[in-house]
C-alpha cells in the first residue's frame, strides 16, 4: 500500500513544479585574500514525494550542500528554486521564514531540550511561528502519534532512548508539515537497532509521500533512498537509483 501511495505520488510530480532545483548552483568561501570553492557547477533537481540520498566523503562538498537545500547559507552563483519558489535573493528574514515553515530538519545531534517533555519540544517550530496554545498542543500529539510516540508525550529526553529521541525530533520536523524533511546523517549517534528503527520511520513516511532528502556517508543507509547522488570535490559526479532500490529492498 505505501509502495502504491509513493509511486503514485512520484509519477504525478512528473512534468511538475520540483521541489528542489537547483541550476549552476556554486558556493564559494572568502577570508582575506583566500578562496575556497566548496561546490560548482551543481544541476539538481528533486521531485515530490522522491527520497534522495547525498553521500560522499569529508570536505567532498555534501555538507555545503545540504546548508544550501535547507536555507542555511546562500549560493555564490546560479539560482535555487524550492517548490517552485526562486530564492536565491531572499533576505535573512525571509529565509528563516522558509526554514521554519517549508523544510523540516533531523539532525545527528537530536538538539531537545532537555527540561522539556516530549510534546513541548516538538511543539517548539510552531511557538516560533506564532501558532495558538490550543492548536500547537494538538498538532505536536499528532505528529507524536505519527512516529509511534503517542505513549511517550509527557516524557523528557532523558527518559527516552536514542531512538525515541530521533523519533521527536522527526516529530518536530514534521508538525509544520513541510515541503521537505532534510536529515543530516539522523542514524549518526544511533546503534544498529535505533538506526534501523529510524530508517523504517523515513521509509513510512516516503511511503505516505514525504520528500526526503538524506545525508549520509553509509551506504547501508543510502540504500534505503530511491536515489543516491554522489558529491565529490565540490561537484555532483554521479545520481543514480540507489542499491537497495534496484535490489527492491523496500
Amino acid at each position: 500500500m505505501a509502495e502504491a501511495l509513493a509511486a503514485q505520488v512520484r509519477s504525478a510530480s512528473v512534468g511538475t513544479e520540483p521541489v528542489i532545483e537547483l541550476v549552476g548552483a556554486g558556493k564559494t568561501y572568502r577570508t582575506g585574500a583566500i578562496e575556497f570553492e566548496a561546490l560548482r557547477e551543481v544541476d539538481l533537481r528533486i521531485g515530490a514525494g522522491e527520497y534522495v540520498a547525498v553521500v560522499g566523503p569529508s570536505g567532498s562538498g555534501k555538507s555545503t550542500l545540504m546548508h544550501l537545500i535547507g536555507c542555511l547559507d546562500t549560493l555564490t552563483v546560479g539560482s535555487y528554486r524550492l517548490a517552485g519558489e526562486d530564492i536565491s535573493e531572499l533576505t535573512e528574514v525571509e529565509l528563516a521564514r522558509i526554514r521554519n515553515h517549508r523544510i523540516g530538519f533531523v539532525f545527528q545531534q537530536f538538539h531537545l531540550l532537555p527540561s522539556l517533555s516530549a510534546w513541548r519540544n516538538v511543539e517548539l517550530p510552531m511557538l516560533y511561528g506564532r501558532v495558538p496554545p490550543g492548536e500547537r498542543r494538538e498538532r505536536a500529539v499528532d505528529a507524536l502519534e505519527r512516529v509511534g510516540l503517542g505513549d511517550k508525550l509527557h516524557n523528557r529526553p532523558g527518559e527516552l532512548s536514542g531512538g525515541q529521541q530521533q523519533r521527536v525530533a522527526v516529530a518536530r520536523a514534521l508538525v509544520g508539515e513541510p515541503d521537505l524533511l532534510l536529515a543530516d546523517e539522523p542514524t549518526g549517534n544511533l546503534d544498529s537497532a535505533s538506526t534501523a528503527d529510524v530508517l523504517a520511520l523515513l521509509d513510512e513516511l516516503n511511503g505516505q509521500g514525504r520528500t526526503i532528502v538524506l545525508i549520509t556517508h553509509e551506504p547501508d543507509v543510502a540504500a534505503h533512498a530511491d536515489r543516491v547522488v554522489r558529491v565529490l570535490d565540490g561537484q555532483v559526479r554521479s545520481d543514480e537509483p540507489s542499491a537497495g532500490r534496484r535490489a527492491g529492498a523496500r
